[in-house]
């Protein structure tokens, strides 16, 4: 009955003042806010970063083709031609080799890439010509929108056949069905399309080897065919003169038969690859390492943004006790009257404590049911940001552009309960300074 009384009168005495007591609230409202909304959004972004890691596999290595430097392609092609057209990258005896003789690789799956232009009628495109076998759908974790993807019996008989990406299917067929129809890939060659893909977000950069990847402009055709028809070199025209290059393989992706077993897999790929290249034309990413990575500078994020928020709860506080003091200052004939009457220091003190805690109190719980609006509010800043500054999000990453902001349920209790912490902490200062005035002096005071 006691602590009910106190509290009634706690309320009316901030009631006297609702524009201050409204002011003192603002803090602690802002810092609980601020924790909720700041650990939400470095939640999101990590949770895709995450997610786009786990999509390149966690049981998977993949090796990548990179062009070395020209001078260490000059000092490893001699002769004319080597000149003009050098050759490096991974080789088909490469991927035969780590896919034979490595036992805990139980899955192999070999891509030849390149830049070409895509034609039907007048319509035309700029894309990317993927050379790859039927189970490369698996290992990006697409999925098809019609038709079907290629097969084995494409890929051993040589045939002409494509799946087309989503964009490119929207651009070269805008107005009818694609499948059935021919595509004209470089100059020279018509292929029939027998499927067209889901729309697939880009994938983000994932270590020093894997650079991101736009999978809209893309055409599938049989790795074999891609062989026989293109060929391992390449040679275009540049203002007057001809640049060229000869890779047999852009890519080898190995799935390793446990996730126990990747990162030793992996140093042996490396000492295979490295014992078998003249200089290091290729790369090894391991999305099971960069998973791991992720995850660390996931807590990192959090426990930074976490602390950046806090900074706002503590300038909370010290509005509190900026404002209680003023207080005490004001009702000190107030405490020298109570004090008089009988009210022992402890009375006083739970008083003004009293006061602080229903600021905090309002204050964390409003910032909590703010806090919970993070989502649909990023989503609408977000939508207006698409209507009205369309170049603004277009030079966006593409994992903030995609990321939604998720609501660490954690987030809410610790915040409320820090502010509650800070009230009461930043509030004890004044409740003692009141407690302790002397009476006569208090009674004085004008």
């Amino acid at each position: 009955m006691l602590w009910l009384r106190t509290l009634i009168l706690g309320i009316k005495s901030l009631l006297l003042h609702p524009l201050r007591s409204l002011l003192t609230v603002l803090g602690i409202f802002i810092g609980v806010a601020s924790v909720i909304w700041l650990l939400a959004i470095g939640e999101g972004i990590s949770r895709k970063a995450q997610e786009q890691i786990e999509s390149l596999g966690a049981d998977n290595i993949i090796v990548r083709t990179i062009k070395p430097p020209n001078e260490v392609l000059s000092q490893g092609n001699q002769g004319g031609r080597g000149m003009q057209v050098p050759e490096y990258g991974l080789t088909r005896e490469d991927f035969a080799r780590l896919s034979e003789t490595i036992p805990t690789v139980v899955q192999a799956i070999p891509v030849r890439e390149v830049r070409e232009t895509f034609q039907n009628a007048s319509r035309k495109v700029d894309g990317r010509l993927v050379g790859c076998t039927s189970d490369y759908i698996e290992i990006t974790k697409q999925q098809l929108f019609e038709g079907r993807f290629l097969d084995e019996m494409d890929d051993s008989k040589l045939r002409d056949f494509c799946v087309l990406a989503s964009k490119t299917a929207e651009i070269l067929f805008p107005y009818e069905d694609p499948i059935g129809r021919l595509v004209r890939i470089g100059e020279n060659y018509n292929f029939t399309v027998i499927g067209v893909m889901q729309s697939r977000a880009p994938s983000a950069a994932a270590g020093g080897s894997l650079d991101s990847q736009d999978f809209s402009y893309d055409i599938y055709i049989p790795i074999n065919t891609f062989r026989a028809r293109i060929g391992d070199t390449v040679v275009r025209r540049l203002s007057g003169s001809f640049e060229g290059q000869t890779v047999q393989l852009n890519q080898i992706t190995l799935k390793v038969d446990s996730v126990e077993n990747v990162t030793e897999t992996a140093e042996i790929i490396k000492l295979d690859l490295a014992a078998h290249h003249k200089y290091e034309d290729y790369g090894i990413t391991v999305p099971l390492e960069l998973l791991e990575q992720a995850k660390t500078t996931r807590l990192m994020f959090n426990i930074f943004m976490g602390l950046m928020a806090g900074i706002s709860l503590v300038v909370g506080g010290i509005g509190i006790m900026n404002i209680m003091l003023a207080t005490v200052t004001e009702r000190t004939r107030e405490i020298g009257i109570r004090r008089a009457l009988g009210a022992r220091q402890g009375d006083i003190i739970r008083q003004f404590l009293i006061e602080t805690i229903v600021l905090s109190i309002v204050g964390g719980g409003l910032g909590i049911l703010v806090g919970l609006t993070c989502g649909p509010a990023t989503t609408f800043a977000m939508l207006l940001l698409k209507t009205f500054k369309p170049d603004v999000v277009a030079s966006l990453p593409a994992i903030i552009q995609e990321m939604k902001p998720i609501i660490v349920y954690w987030s809410i209790p610790l915040a409320f309960c820090i502010s509650l912490v800070i009230g009461v902490v930043f509030g004890l200062y004044p409740a003692v300074r009141a407690a302790s005035m002397d009476p006569i002096e208090a009674l004085r005071h004008e």
